[in-house]
């Protein structure tokens, strides 16, 4: 015996001694597992796990959901969760509007586990599960189901119910017999199960059983009377209501505001479902066999019990209960509420929305402006609690007083300016200044800025009012004519370059002035260069339009104008003698620039320019439209002619 086996058999021995009085439950076999190590051990503990953890225990005729994880050739591999993947093939998925994709998650039933750990599932075998399953339910529920009709038998008709096929008799079609059964299919019907064969897997439908419980119902109904007091039980509770089960299977409609006489947000607030509950009859419509009912008819009308507190001018305390962007709804008395419209919330003009007013819960004291007991409406006021500021406003801010007002807004035409708490009015941009043209007053002003301005126009009636800020000083168009006359020169420096000319300021005014590019043209041939100074012939200058017109190349260049001479036929005719001079006022010979009698006739030029073009596009669609209705009938004459000449043959 080697010294190898002697060592292993010893210590066989002295553990088999160590254990002699320990029971078998404690008995620690870790010790016998010679072949593996402690860290082997450790791992394959780990492995166990997260095999427990992580692997489903998979089980036959059960539906799982799995992920496609590959397409390969003809089928489909799907993981399950299980140590093993399973195999699909494609002709599965053949009734599917859309092919399967990577990633895809569908249900499949596990057929069968083989002996090496393979799968075999089903996708077509799992969708009639569930859908049997659906069938079951509905049939136990006794639910109305919507089934197709795709083919007609000897005795009735195949219809399509969650993807399987079930029949429909011809006894169960219609009240009475049914001689064509082509007419139904093709067509959509509903209708309840009425048998089910779990071993044959056989399903039978009927659509007379809804005819026969509508008739039924219409008898229970035509039974029923207005203003009836019945007992129910609530069946179900909604947003807008609760339905209650009148009896005779007929399951009557309460509206939310039929409910109670107070505000509620859920029917769930005042009802709960089973509750036994006594109710009114409100309206009856036979031909759709529908009932209307109402529970807070059979309590006090509030309206009635308040209607000595509520009268028209008196102030109160309410509670916001609804704000909408139109008012808000103020409860003054349980079960009564009345509208403050959003004019009625604050002498504030601007005031878009009453969420930006009001809260819910606020309380306050309210004005009663209308009332009417029979509609039970009732219109309320905030504002008339204060006095309107725009009362005597004629002397609080006469025509042409000077004041300090505060940016509120912004507008497309101008600033909007408050004077006082309710109290605006706008400052047109065209008021702003008298040399800039301004085109918004974001580029000069900003919200909370004090503006000095002047009152220009003030209308009591549309509460407005017009500012001006440019009035506050002098117009310096009125004087421009007498230091800057036509035809007289000056020196000025040009500020600013555009695309069609440029603008020229003069020390003399503050008004700076336009010249084209064609008038900027030196005596050699070059024009002026941006902040050069030169001298500057004036033009044109309309205070009215305020319109100022310079040119500097027209100092050197001169134009005179042909001037026609018009004669009258009548004279000519009548009298023999030689054509007479004419007279000093028909004509005058003045002496014109050339570049300022281009620019008149070039700017009455421009608006004959945009006519004719238009004229020209119109000219052209209609041409184009010719066209197309000269193609068409040839091609149709041609067509006529081919018809003629196979008909000949």
């Amino acid at each position: 015996m080697s010294n190898k086996n002697k060592k292993i058999s010893s210590s066989l021995e002295d553990i088999m001694n160590l254990n002699k009085n320990v029971k078998l439950s404690d008995f620690d076999w870790s010790y016998y597992e010679v072949s593996f190590s402690k860290k082997e051990i450790k791992k394959r503990k780990k492995l166990e796990k997260l095999y427990t953890e992580n692997l489903q225990r998979i089980e036959e005729f059960y539906i799982y959901k799995g992920k496609i994880i590959k397409l390969i050739d003809r089928n489909v591999i799907l993981d399950i969760g299980f140590k093993a993947e399973g195999l699909i093939p494609f002709n599965e998925f053949r009734e599917n509007k859309k092919f399967p994709k990577i990633n895809d998650i569908i249900e499949v039933i596990v057929e069968k586990l083989d002996y090496k750990g393979k799968l075999i599932i089903s996708y077509n075998k799992a969708k009639k599960l569930k859908s049997w399953e659906r069938i079951q339910n509905s049939w136990k529920k006794n639910e109305i189901i919507i089934f197709f009709v795709t083919a007609r038998t000897k005795g009735g008709l195949i219809v399509v119910l969650f993807g399987i096929e079930c029949f429909l008799p011809g006894s169960q079609i219609e009240k009475k017999p049914v001689k064509d059964f082509d007419y139904y299919v093709g067509q959509t019907m509903e209708g309840k199960i009425v048998k089910i064969n779990n071993k044959t897997k056989n399903v039978v439908v009927s659509h007379k059983i809804l005819l026969e419980k509508d008739l039924e119902k219409k008898k229970l109904i035509s039974q029923l009377e207005k203003g009836q007091i019945l007992i129910g039980i609530v069946k179900n509770l909604t947003n807008y209501g609760s339905f209650i089960d009148v009896g005779g299977g007929i399951d009557g409609l309460c509206h939310i505001t039929d409910i109670s006489w107070e505000r509620i947000d859920h029917p769930s607030e005042k009802l709960e479902v089973g509750q036994i509950i006594n109710f009114v009859i409100l309206s009856i419509d036979q031909i759709k066999n529908r009932v209307q009912l109402g529970l807070k008819q059979l309590q006090t009308n509030p309206w009635i019990h308040f209607e000595k507190k509520l009268k028209k001018g008196k102030v109160l305390i309410g509670t916001v209960s609804v704000v909408t962007d139109y008012g808000a709804f103020v409860e003054l008395f349980p079960g009564v509420e009345g509208l403050v419209h959003v004019s009625e919330m604050s002498w504030h003009q601007q005031l878009k929305s009453a969420k930006n007013f009001v809260k819910i819960g606020e309380k306050g004291k309210i004005l009663i402006l209308n009332l009417e007991h029979s509609a039970q409406k009732m219109s309320l006021s905030m504002k008339r609690l204060s006095p309107d500021p725009w009362e005597n406003i004629e002397n609080k801010y006469p025509l042409g007083t000077r004041n300090i007002g505060t940016v509120k807004s912004f507008t497309n035409c101008g600033v909007r300016l408050e004077l006082e708490p309710g109290i605006e009015g706008l400052l047109y941009n065209s008021d702003i200044s008298w040399t800039e043209k301004i085109k918004s007053g974001l580029d000069i002003y900003k919200k909370g800025d004090l503006v000095q301005l002047i009152v220009l126009g003030l209308d009591v009636m549309t509460r407005k009012l017009n500012f001006g800020c440019k009035q506050l000083t002098k117009n310096p168009w009125e004087n421009l004519e007498q230091i800057f006359t036509i035809g007289s020169i000056h020196i000025g420096k040009i500020i600013k370059f555009f695309s069609k000319g440029v603008i020229v300021k003069f020390n003399e005014t503050t008004i700076c002035a336009f010249a084209p590019l064609g008038f900027l043209i030196k005596k050699s041939g070059i024009l002026l260069k941006p902040s050069e100074e030169a001298e500057f012939k004036i033009i044109e200058l309309e205070k009215n339009y305020q319109r100022f017109f310079v040119s500097h190349s027209s100092i050197f260049t001169k134009y005179v104008p042909k001037i026609k001479i018009k004669i009258k036929k009548e004279k000519e005719k009548s009298s023999p003698s030689p054509s007479p001079s004419p007279s000093p006022f028909e004509l005058e010979e003045e002496e014109e620039d050339e570049n300022l009698f281009f620019f008149k006739k070039n700017r009455k030029n421009k608006n004959k320019n945009k006519k004719l073009k238009l004229k020209l596009k119109l000219k052209l669609s209609k041409r184009a439209k010719r066209a197309k209705k000269n193609k068409k009938n040839k091609k149709n004459k041609k067509k006529k002619k081919n018809k003629r000449i196979k008909f000949i043959l």
